[in-house]
């Protein structure tokens, strides 16, 4: 699924990565826990969070995360956009919840990468 997919089924407004929206994502995970995206990090996977914090930037950055999706309609303060920029993250913001997010996803087929937990 492509990321401009996954920014229509989730009725998302792009923070940044205006230019990105051609990767393609190979699946998606959703946690606010991000030592759990680093026991088990999934190159080209989608986040979705509702933590918009540097950490959930940065964590993803060090997973291979192809990009973050913050959920409930958050948004993140300019720091986070700045690094997120320079580490050319892609960032949306849908206003959907979490589990709703993930349920959009699912159904039109973006499978959950597999947590080795």
């Amino acid at each position: 699924m492509k990321l401009s997919e996954v920014k229509e089924i989730l009725n998302a407004e792009i923070i940044i990565g205006h230019d990105k929206m051609d990767i393609e994502i190979a699946g998606g995970a959703a946690s606010d826990l991000m030592s759990d995206l680093l026991r088990n990090p999934r190159e080209g996977a989608l986040l979705l969070t509702g933590l918009t914090n540097i950490q959930a930037v940065r964590t993803s950055v060090i997973a291979g995360m192809a990009a973050i999706v913050f959920v409930r309609a958050k948004k993140p303060d300019p720091d986070i956009i700045s690094y997120a920029k320079e580490h050319e993250m892609p960032i949306l913001s849908s206003p959907y919840s979490m589990y709703g997010s993930c349920g959009r996803l699912y159904s039109k087929g973006l499978k959950s990468i597999r947590w080795n937990i």
